[in-house]
């Protein structure tokens, strides 16, 4: 892991971003010739992006009712105390739930939200019974079953940004 602080984005690697994003798998020569840098430069550009942490994670999306997975939830939670212990605690739990698959410390009426993906409402049952109810802290969770995908992605607005 690079030490260094991260060294600011002109528009090649802000273009480099933006390709990446929508595929990762892009060999690094298609990828220079979509920049308009030689390869060397290119794959240069990218390993800096990697090591500054600029690229989190090279993932592949799963069709979640391909492995039997469905059904998806968002549940919104409560804590009881926001004790930053408990707090703590339950981020490192949350950590080693696999059917969390992204959660985020939010502010208004809840303090987490999360989305689920399970195989049935039996699972989902047994998923809650673990993660909310045996635990002290939980005060209150709201589940709202995902009905159908409008748009998904972790694609930042890129250009967005530099304005």
């Amino acid at each position: 892991m690079s030490q260094n602080p991260a060294t600011p984005l002109d528009e090649y690697d802000l273009r480099i971003l933006s390709l990446l994003q929508v595929d990762n798998q892009i060999s690094n020569q298609a990828l220079a010739a979509e920049v308009n840098l030689s390869p060397p430069a290119c794959l240069r550009r990218v390993r800096r992006l990697r090591e500054e942490k600029y690229i989190q994670k090279d993932i592949s999306v799963v069709d979640p009712n391909k492995v039997g997975l469905p059904i998806m939830m968002w549940v919104l939670v409560q804590v009881e105390r926001e004790r930053l212990d408990l707090l703590d605690e339950f981020k490192r739990f949350l950590q080693s739930v696999p059917e969390v698959m992204q959660c985020y410390v939010v502010t208004g009426r809840a303090d987490f939200a999360m989305m689920i993906a399970v195989r049935d409402i039996d699972h989902y049952e047994a998923f809650a019974t673990r993660v909310f109810r045996q635990n002290p802290n939980i005060r209150h969770f709201e589940t709202m079953v995902v009905m159908s995908r409008v748009k998904f992605g972790m694609s930042l607005p890129l250009d967005e940004a530099r304005e």
